[in-house]
């Protein structure tokens, strides 16, 4: 399988994270896959933004799960941008899409989508909670999905097998040797993130690892050519 980079909440070192904005940059740039984050709001959307609160992306305050959409949509997620919801993200772009869940209740919410779109193929699913990979997986038949692990030891390997997972997505700044060959010998692809640096993208090549996120769209450009 080719090198695949991978865009992180878009293009977020260049355009506001999780906005359609930053989808269409990566997708211009060439970026293989496209990541994004789904929370539910208080009405059951699914909500595209990383963290648990509104407060860091956007000009509001206070929990994402405490705000309907329409609360969700009067807020300004950077340069004008609005909070957008996963469906708006299928038609803005083309890419493949990497969906990250944070709970059960996404992944049901999820699921719904995958199964009514037939996104088997378009969408990987991952997350950092082993229920949440085994559930969507266990409600959309052949999805894709991957295991991420920030602090970790050679046990994402077995946690990953567990939950069905084809896939871990791990922070390169604690990977190590034993990691990688642990994830080979269980046939796991392994991704690398987040990689913004000529240093790092170096790093995940000579380790061979499968991919990188990154949140720039030059990895893109010099990856290919990085030994």
């Amino acid at each position: 399988m080719n090198f695949l980079t991978i865009g992180h909440r878009g293009v977020m070192g260049v355009e506001p994270e999780n906005t359609l904005r930053s989808f269409v940059a990566a997708q211009q740039a060439g970026l293989d896959v496209i990541e994004l984050d789904l929370h539910l709001s208080k009405d059951g959307a699914l909500v595209v933004m990383h963290d648990t609160d509104v407060d860091r992306t956007t000009d509001g305050t206070g929990p994402i799960a405490d705000k309907t959409l329409a609360e969700l949509r009067a807020l300004d997620a950077g340069r004008g941008e609005r909070v957008p919801v996963f469906e708006e993200v299928l038609d803005a772009v083309r890419s493949p899409l990497q969906a990250e869940i944070k709970d059960v209740a996404a992944a049901r919410a999820l699921a719904e989508v995958m199964n009514d779109r037939d996104l088997v193929s378009r969408v990987e699913v991952s997350s950092f909670h082993d229920d949440a990979v085994a559930e969507i997986a266990r409600l959309v038949p052949g999805v894709r999905t991957a295991l991420i692990a920030s602090r970790y030891g050679t046990d994402i390997v077995d946690r990953a097998v567990e939950a069905g997972a084809a896939t871990v997505c791990l922070n390169i700044r604690r990977l190590t040797l034993e990691v990688v060959e642990h994830a080979r010998k269980a046939d796991l692809r392994i991704i690398g993130w987040v990689v913004n640096t000529q240093d790092h993208l170096r790093l995940v090549r000579a380790l061979g690892l499968d991919g990188a996120t990154t949140d720039y769209p030059e990895i893109k450009r010099t990856g290919r050519f990085t030994a």
